[in-house]
C-alpha cells in the first residue's frame, strides 16, 4: 500500500496501539522508521524493537512500554507534512512540554532530538513531537 507520508502513517499505528492497549505493533519498515524507533528507545518512550525480515517488504516489530497500565507515550503530533515543510534553525526549535518530551529533527547529519540539535548548534526539518 503507499501511503504519501509514512512518517504520518508509522504515529498512527503507534497511536492506535497505544489507545487499544496493545503490547506491541507491527509496522513496514523503513531507514526513516528505524530511526525514529530507534530515539524512541533512547529516549525510554517504547520497550524495544526487532526487525522481521520477509520476502518483499521488513517489518518492525515494536513492542510498546507500560508503567501500571499507563503508556510512556501520551502524545504524538506530525509537525512538518508534506504539503507544509516545518524547518527551524538551532535557536528556534520548538521545545516540547517545557522539554518534557521530545522533538525529532531531520537535520545535515541525520535523524535527532531537538535537544541533540541544539548541542550539536543544527537546525533543519521538524518532523514530529512526542510526549
Amino acid at each position: 500500500m503507499n501511503t504519501t507520508d509514512p512518517i504520518a502513517d508509522y504515529l498512527t499505528r503507534l497511536r492506535n496501539a497505544i489507545k487499544a492497549k496493545h503490547k506491541r505493533v507491527d509496522v513496514p519498515a523503513s531507514n526513516l522508521k528505524r530511526e525514529i524507533t530507534r530515539i524512541l528507545v533512547e529516549q525510554k518512550f517504547i520497550g524495544g524493537f526487532s526487525e522481521i525480515k520477509d520476502n518483499k517488504q521488513s517489518i518492525l516489530r515494536i513492542t510498546l512500554k507500560y508503567t501500571d497500565g499507563v503508556n510512556a507515550i501520551s502524545g504524538l503530533k506530525r509537525v512538518s507534512k508534506p504539503g507544509l515543510r516545518l524547518y527551524s534553525s538551532a535557536r528556534e526549535l520548538p521545545r516540547v512540554l517545557n522539554s518534557l518530551g521530545i522533538a525529532i529533527i531531520s537535520t545535515s547529519g541525520g535523524l535527532m532530538t531537538d535537544k541533540q540539535a541544539r548541542m550539536q548548534n543544527v537546525g533543519g526539518e521538524v518532523l514530529c513531537q512526542i510526549w
